[in-house]
């Protein structure tokens, strides 16, 4: 039984210490939004980075080292903003790799 709750913690605790969080947001339609989305995000405390994509729609938020955002706080952000958020994932990707790939998306 320990070894069980041990693994349940150890899981958790690695979720919510997830370093990158991707979000699908829509309402995107110039550069002035994104600056927006940035600027309203970049005001958490626990944001280290964000990267906005107009073109592909995607929002992404790298937190400080043992910091998180809730998908409830990350929500209520943007839909205040008037933007309508369709799904927030967390990933392991860097901000350097999701950079990366929205570059080559481009060609």
């Amino acid at each position: 039984m320990k070894k069980l709750s041990f693994i349940a913690i150890a899981l958790l605790t690695g979720v919510a210490n997830a370093g990158t969080i991707e979000m699908k947001v829509y309402g995107l339609v110039c550069g002035f939004c994104a600056q927006g989305i940035e600027k309203t995000l970049r005001k958490n405390p626990a944001t280290a980075d964000v990267v906005v994509s107009l073109e592909t729609k995607l929002v992404a938020v790298a937190t400080r080292e043992g910091q998180d955002i809730s998908d409830a706080e990350l929500t209520r952000a943007l839909t205040d903003s008037g933007y309508d958020v369709k799904g927030i994932t967390r990933t392991q990707r860097s901000m350097d790799e999701i950079r990366t790939g929205l570059k080559q998306e481009k060609k």
